[in-house]
């Protein structure tokens, strides 16, 4: 059977030489309907090879449930590949990092007491095995040498900048073994001796990632591995988003400039994202690191991608498949197809629910002496909403209401009046609780996980409050209410009575089409929340953060005539009215 070898600095395939010119497509952030046509654009740009991540959150979203089906069909993508006749690199993790929730790493790990991520711990090895076990039996009959189309696998990621455990990365290429995979194994971390002394082993392939001085960063690596071909696992040809901050862009002359360096030299490539596509739910990352600063990466995963959110050639496409044929090599002609968009305008929407009302349908409630972590109620994703009575202090004894440990946003609620936002990493306005003649006030703490970190040290942390308090002063005895937001056919809707509202609100409405298509979604009338269409949630919006202006709904999503969709709003409704446009805004300002 065929085999990936390498001698030097070249790989061979069968004594024949093979340069890998790979770029990145991951299966879980674009419609299976479309993974056809991004794999035929990334053959027609001049790549030979596609690189994905498994998502182990996704396959295994309730331990010991597994799911490889319809969307999660990854090994369906790896065929259509095989089909085009492009070489696959897959990337198992179990941690991808990808700005995805938790760094791919499934919620549920986070309730064992004594689980430790990343490192050579017991529980976490065995958790990972069983995950790897039902992943392998997809990937082994796909490997090079069992006939298919996957000539590399991945130990770890990037693990140079998270630790130094070489028992824990061994027994995860052992257990690649174990599992029959036989074929090369590397690993990727950043272009420092130190992260790659730490995050390798000796008997794998050691690829870096970067985004710029190829030709000076490729000399780095070969003063390490001198004896092993020279890949950038991941060039960054673009960066993803964060609420709050500009969107990053890349000139297609610096692209084009670079990717010729990997060409003229024989440098093997990856290009991180060749298509981003979306963090769609609740599935997007979050970074913090030294300067304690949280940043929740947008729903849109474009990442200045060769092909946009949408699937699209962009300029940098064109840039890149004119440096391949400028270096002579042979590149197909453009046969793919962009998608047809349409924009089906104003949709108003004329139901709502309050999410206070609602919570015998969609909750699920827990007694505590203090506040409870997401984690510790067996939820995943979402919001939660932490409820408790409080007496009322004296006058003269007025203190600012203080949230401990918050993960990540809350909403304050006194006797069911709005009193303020607390939001991770952002400036707040404290919240001063009024006399109230010794009366009893409820209190209620409406928190909202806006994704877990996937990247630096506080990786693996819980969502929720650890406690409120004023001064010194805890309040105790809590209800926890887990809101998880995947059954919102258990609302009870009512015609809408007020358009505008600052309380938690669900709202519904109808939009019929005659022609399916992509589209993008404005939701100008609201502030933050998230969206389901068809009963599909195509993620957050959060329109004063920015830079993100629009939502994009895949044509799979949309069915020709009667269309439903659900708005979930939790800070502020000025009007129940969304609009779908034929093409993505963004706000280049911020």
């Amino acid at each position: 059977m065929a085999e990936l070898t390498y001698k030097d600095q070249q790989f061979y395939i069968d004594g024949k030489k093979f340069t890998l010119y790979s770029g990145a497509i991951h299966y879980f952030r674009c419609p299976s309907a479309y993974w056809y046509d991004r794999l035929l654009k990334l053959k027609e740009c001049g790549f030979n090879t596609v690189e994905t991540y498994l998502a182990w959150n996704l396959h295994e979203p309730k331990e010991g449930e597994f799911d490889f089906s319809g969307e999660l069909d990854f090994g369906r993508f790896l065929d259509i590949a095989a089909e085009l006749g492009l070489k696959a690199i897959v990337r198992p993790g179990p941690f991808i990092c990808a700005e995805w929730e938790n760094g791919g790493l499934p919620a549920w790990l986070l309730a064992y007491k004594d689980i430790q991520l990343r490192c050579y711990n017991a529980i976490f090895l065995e958790k990972t095995r069983n995950f790897f076990k039902k992943a392998f039996e997809i990937i082994r009959p796909r490997l090079l040498s069992n006939g298919g189309n996957v000539i590399m696998l991945q130990v770890e990621n990037e693990y140079g900048s998270y630790g130094n455990d070489h028992n824990y990365m061994r027994a995860l290429a052992d257990t690649y073994k174990e599992l029959g995979a036989d074929c090369l194994y590397f690993t990727s971390d950043g272009i420092v001796l130190s992260l790659m002394k730490a995050g390798t082993l000796e008997d794998c392939l050691c690829f870096v990632n970067f985004g710029s001085q190829t030709e000076q960063r490729m000399e780095l690596l070969k003063e390490y591995r001198p004896s092993q071909p020279l890949v950038c696992a991941e060039f960054w040809g673009g960066w993803f988003t964060a609420w709050y901050n500009k969107r990053v862009t890349r000139a297609e002359k610096e692209i084009k400039e670079e990717i010729s360096q990997f060409l003229k030299n024989g440098y093997g490539l990856n290009y991180y994202m060749f298509h981003g596509g979306t963090n769609f739910g609740f599935m997007n990352g979050a970074l913090v690191l030294d300067d304690g600063k949280f940043k929740a990466v947008t729903t849109s995963y474009d990442d200045y991608a060769l092909l946009n959110e949408a699937g699209d050639r962009t300029e940098n496409y064109y840039a890149v498949r004119n440096a391949f044929i400028e270096n002579g090599l042979e590149v197909p002609k453009l046969t793919a197809k962009e998608s047809k968009k349409i924009a089906y305008g104003q949709v108003r929407l004329t139901q709502s629910a309050d999410l206070f009302e609602s919570l015998k349908n969609i909750g699920t409630a827990q007694e505590s002496i203090t506040p409870l972590r997401m984690e510790d109620c067996g939820q995943n994703y979402g919001y939660i909403l932490y409820s408790t009575e409080i007496e009322q202090t004296a006058p003269e004894y007025e203190y600012a209401l203080r949230i401990d440990g918050l993960a990540d946003r809350a909403i304050i609620f006194v006797d069911g009046k709005k009193k303020g936002v607390y939001e991770r990493g952002r400036e707040i306005t404290p919240i001063v609780l009024e006399e109230n003649g010794g009366k009893p006030l409820r209190l209620d703490v409406f928190v909202e996980n806006m994704g877990r970190i996937n990247y630096g040290p506080y990786l693996g942390e819980k969502k929720g409050i650890g406690a409120v308090r004023l001064s010194l002063q805890k309040f105790y005895h809590w209800t926890n209410t887990s809101l998880p937001m995947d059954n919102l056919e258990k609302l009870e809707f009512q015609p809408v009575q007020k358009e505008n509202t600052d309380k938690p609100t669900f709202f519904k409405g109808e939009f019929y089409v005659d022609e399916v298509a992509d589209t993008f979604l404005k939701t100008t009338g609201f502030e933050k929340g998230f969206v389901v269409i068809n009963g599909f949630n195509i993620g957050r919006y959060f329109n004063s953060a920015g830079p993100q202006n629009t939502l994009y709904v895949p044509a799979p999503i949309v069915k020709q005539g009667k269309n439903e969709i659900i708005v979930f709003e939790s800070d502020e409704t000025k009007q129940p009215i969304v609009e779908f446009v034929d093409k993505p805004e963004w706000q280049e300002e911020f």
